[in-house]
């Protein structure tokens, strides 16, 4: 990470992965701009600043005087998503284009080009694009599913093996990823800030294991509940009823389950590890990543 002290903005700052990013950024010794909806709500470090992106006119105040800006939004919990996220990234890239800003950092997800994509991974690819396309050079860093407290992928994890004796999972949960701890996210994050030969240029993120998603809770169960859960793997079990019986037993908005379990039919493993010479140091297991998170909710 650069030495030198530079204005970001974080937006989404009271977001999963916001929330944790500020502070770190700021312990780094810049200045931090939490964007967010209720600035007069928001009591984390930094300072809070008003701002919507899928409200152009508030982001002009947002993105004035940062040298860097951290993309951190998406709306899974919205039916049409994929259009709501695609103009949001235009109105961004416009903002940030005007202000002056010299690099955008945004957070992607993981998946190979060229293959037959989810439409949640498709619109990662999207906003991915249209972050750059009014000449501001982006960063990205595309991650797998993250693991932390208040993560809702974590959180669909946890909460089934707490509260289910036994599961019944479709076929899918077969498909390998490559799951990383948000200590790692952030790491990433904060490492690629005001980092010139990273502008432009698209990283691949993971943590040290590829697992299965009957793997991962599997290994979750034994942490919580100091033991595996029997699953039964069935052929037929489609996103949307998946989605219904994760409702049924979890907190997790159904819309949102619906659009991630679309993705997760899709292997998602990290092939490119140019990140680390950028940002050295060997990411944490899932299974360390799966402690923190537990001992996190606790608190």
């Amino acid at each position: 990470m650069t030495d030198e002290s530079l204005c970001v903005l974080v937006t989404g700052a009271t977001g999963f992965v916001g929330r944790r990013l500020v502070p770190a950024l700021v312990e780094a010794g810049h200045d931090v701009k939490a964007m967010t909806r209720r600035p007069q709500e928001y009591d984390g470090p930094g300072t809070p600043v008003g701002g919507d992106v899928s409200d152009p006119g508030s982001l002009g105040d947002a993105v004035s005087g940062v040298d860097v800006a951290i993309y951190l939004v998406h709306s899974l919990d919205d039916d049409d998503f994929e259009k709501k996220d695609a103009e949001a990234a235009r109105s961004f890239a416009l903002a940030a284009a005007a202000a002056g800003v010299d690099q955008i950092v945004y957070l992607g997800g993981l998946g190979k080009d060229g293959e037959e994509l989810s439409a949640h991974l498709r619109s990662r690819r999207e906003v991915e694009k249209l972050l750059g396309t009014s000449g501001v050079p982006v960063t990205v860093l595309r991650a797998a599913i993250v693991v932390g407290a208040g993560g809702i992928s974590w959180e669909m994890t946890r909460q089934l093996v707490k509260n289910l004796p036994a599961m019944v999972v479709p076929k899918w949960a077969a498909t390998r990823t490559q799951p990383i701890a948000l200590d790692d996210v952030i790491r990433y994050l904060a490492g690629v800030v005001g980092v010139e030969k990273t502008y432009g240029q698209v990283y691949e993120i993971g943590g040290s294991d590829r697992l299965t998603y009957v793997e991962m809770l599997q290994q979750a169960a034994e942490v919580i509940n100091g033991r595996r859960v029997p699953i039964v793997t069935v052929p037929v079990l489609t996103p949307g009823l998946s989605a219904r019986w994760i409702r049924f037993v979890t907190d997790v908005d159904t819309t949102t389950a619906v659009n991630l379990i679309h993705s997760m039919s899709t292997e998602v493993l990290q092939t490119d590890y140019s990140i680390r010479d950028i940002v050295p140091g060997e990411p944490m297991s899932y299974l360390e990543a799966v402690k923190i998170a537990i001992a996190e909710s606790r608190q």
